[in-house]
């Protein structure tokens, strides 16, 4: 075999060669994809508003910063009766809204379980069905149905069962339904995923031992459906903490969250180190709590 064919040989086996390196190659890079995205949209965003915070605002520059460096926006968060109040305020609210979301949520979310199985997709179907409308404009309709002449109070006077009934529109409590009821998929979800796998010998065996239905419930179905409920609680309190929209449409002057705080320090004050301090103390607080449940849900697990 002369020098071209062997040198067209190797042209060959490099050409047939290289699509296997290439697909080894993305293959090995293919973990690292989440990283690169944490990376880029969490990790390098959340260093940039934590380098924001420690500096001082400056209204006559572009941007309204000066890199100081000082740390007085973390000073004002401790000593300013405000931002206390909106991060009480906030819990508080958050709190109400998930205990509310869960009373809702868990016997929707059981129904589903137990319907049959035909039906499931539909039902579910159903609860997500609202994501279908932009968030504002359901929020927004909330307004119309709590007013004073809203169809709440309508049905309240058409049924006698309040003359006068007054509005919720503008409490804490309109901004609690407003909350549960947008942020009520995120608890359904969760609590559907483990009951639907709660194996049903489990409820029949419970049932020959003579436990009636509420005590099968209370012994057998609640404690294994904690991981779904301690889910469905996580992903309602975390964003409804930072909520802006619904106290902003539902709440009245004296509804007092950190969200709206944040919102007003960065667009109305212009206090860009304020509003990003704000921010870093709720990512904190916020992460605190869940990094110690995922640590004790862990040791429970060791233990089984």
């Amino acid at each position: 075999m002369d020098a071209g064919h062997r040198r067209g040989g190797d042209v060959v086996n490099r050409a047939t060669r290289s699509p296997a390196w290439r697909d080894c190659a993305l293959a090995a890079l293919v973990p690292y994809v989440p990283y690169l995205w944490l990376l880029l949209f969490f990790a390098a965003p959340f260093v940039l508003v934590a380098v924001i915070s420690a500096g001082d605002a400056a209204p006559d520059a572009t941007p309204p910063i000066a890199f100081t460096g000082s740390g007085g926006s973390y000073a004002r968060l401790v000593g300013d009766p405000l931002y206390i109040a909106a991060y009480i305020g906030s819990l508080r609210i958050a709190a109400l809204s998930t205990l509310l979301a869960l009373l809702i949520g868990y016997p929707m979310a059981y129904a589903i379980a137990r319907a049959p199985e035909s039906w499931r997709a539909g039902l579910l179907a159903a609860v997500i069905l609202p994501f279908w409308t932009p968030f504002l404009i359901r929020v927004y309709a909330w307004t119309g149905l709590l007013s004073e002449n809203g169809l709440v109070n309508q049905l309240l006077r058409g049924t006698g069962v309040a003359e006068n009934p007054g509005t919720i529109l503008g409490t804490e409590w309109a901004v609690c339904l407003g909350i549960a009821y947008a942020y009520l998929p995120f608890m359904v979800l969760p609590l559907y995923a483990t009951l639907v796998k709660l194996d049903g010998a489990l409820l029949e065996a419970a049932a020959d031992l003579g436990a009636p239905p509420w005590r099968a419930f209370l012994t057998v179905t609640l404690p294994l459906s904690l991981p779904g409920v301690a889910g469905g609680c996580l992903l309602v309190f975390i964003p409804a903490v930072g909520e802006v929209i619904v106290p902003d449409l539902l709440g009245g002057a004296d509804t007092l969250m950190i969200g709206k705080v944040l919102w007003d320090e960065f667009f109305a004050n212009g206090d860009w180190p304020a509003a990003s301090a704000v921010a870093v103390a709720m990512l904190v607080m916020l992460v605190l709590p869940v990094m110690a449940l995922q640590r004790a849900r862990g040791r429970a697990l060791e233990r089984r």
